[in-house]
């Protein structure tokens, strides 16, 4: 029988997703930044840049944006969830996608 991954490992891959994507290369703690414009210009800048993604810049970067908030889960500060939810906003206006 197949042991269940402890907690600590099942933590860990969202994490080496993150900070390994195939898709981005990701500037360091993109997410913990404050400034929600900043955030959505780096993943843009990122998704732009990226010869590995497999879909349009646009799309790349907001999953990873809502793959993080998504993961974080409970575990995210709500200050930085609402400044996370503001950078969703700020990458569809960087896109002209409203």
């Amino acid at each position: 029988m197949a042991q269940k991954p402890s907690s600590t490992a099942t933590n860990k891959w969202s994490a080496k997703v993150t900070r390994e994507s195939n898709a981005l290369s990701l500037e360091k703690g993109v997410f913990t930044w404050k400034d929600p414009k900043a955030i959505a210009q780096s993943l843009k800048d990122s998704a732009e840049a990226s010869t590995r993604r497999k879909t349009e810049p646009f799309r790349s970067a907001m999953s990873m944006l809502v793959f993080y908030i998504n993961r974080a889960g409970k575990q995210l500060d709500q200050a930085q969830r609402a400044i996370l939810e503001q950078a969703k906003q700020a990458l569809w206006d960087l896109y002209g996608k409203n």
